[in-house]
């Protein structure tokens, strides 16, 4: 008998619910009143989250995020910045402690990105795990001259065709894992790198066709149209297959919403979203 989950699908909510829901359920996961969740959800309005140590006034546009009409959060996870629009979000809420968690951060990550993996393979995509070999691949993941996610593929990252298909991050925080990541239907490149700042657009054109190299959405990869409600039904069936478990659907009680609203403040606060 497999060991049973709890599956929540928020659907679309606004950047400050949705990372708020993510360490609500890191929280109350941590002090044992919830197994584990695996979260699936979307963005509205589309928004651009950026990592926990980037530096905001740097490296985004304010201005023009401001102009677009975009949500804008900082994650409580590392990495660079995403532009949320069409895309399934997930989110894996697991305790350390558990027996399926590797104590290694890579380990951890290979083993909850096996769910995405099935997933990718249920919609029909030759998806592999990308494995930098060499020194100089391990090097590039270290380089800072793009605050753009999705423009290198990182250690267990997915990949067909030998691009980057989903970009994820990982935090530990109570003793609890919370990986969460982007499942792209499609994506406008043109419109992500817009929000960016770079020092010359000499270089934002090489850093934009280096992406084009490096990364590519569902939309790109095949004429048929995948719905949402397909990568939900596939990344469902891949979580469960990839982890060996069982998913039991699950509303958001009067539990989850009160720690949600002691949490929301944090990430609606100037001094949260300009922390660096």
């Amino acid at each position: 008998m497999t060991e049973e989950w709890l599956f929540i699908n928020t659907h679309q909510h606004d950047p400050y619910y949705n990372m708020a829901m993510d360490e609500a359920l890191l929280n109350l996961v941590s002090r044992g009143d919830l197994p584990p969740v695996i979260r699936f959800y979307g963005w509205e309005p589309k928004t651009l989250s950026i990592g926990y140590f980037q530096k905001l006034e740097k490296e985004i546009d304010l201005k023009k995020v401001q102009e677009g009409g975009y949500g804008l959060v900082r994650r409580a996870t590392g990495g660079r910045g995403v532009l949320h629009d069409k895309e399934l979000t997930y989110s894996v809420i697991v305790p350390e402690s558990h027996p399926k968690m590797p104590e290694s951060v890579t380990a951890a990550y290979k083993v909850i990105s096996t769910g995405l993996l099935e997933g990718f393979r249920n919609l029909g995509f030759d998806a592999q795990f990308s494995v930098p070999k060499s020194k100089e691949d391990r090097a590039r993941l270290k380089d800072p001259r793009s605050s753009v996610c999705f423009d290198a593929s990182s250690w267990y990252e997915l990949v067909v065709e030998n691009k980057k298909i989903a970009g994820s991050a990982q935090t530990r925080q109570k003793g609890v894992i919370l990986q969460h990541g982007s499942i792209l239907q499609s994506i406008d490149v043109d419109e992500l790198f817009d929000l960016f700042i770079f020092s010359s657009d000499r270089l934002k054109e090489r850093m934009k066709r280096t992406f084009y190299s490096k990364a590519v959405s569902i939309a790109d990869l095949t004429d048929e149209t995948i719905t949402i409600e397909m990568m939900e039904n596939a990344f469902y069936k891949g979580f469960e297959k990839g982890l060996n478990i069982t998913l039991k659907p699950f509303e958001v009680n009067d539990l989850i919403e009160s720690e949600l609203k002691i949490v929301i403040e944090k990430y609606k606060s100037e001094e949260w979203l300009y922390r660096r």
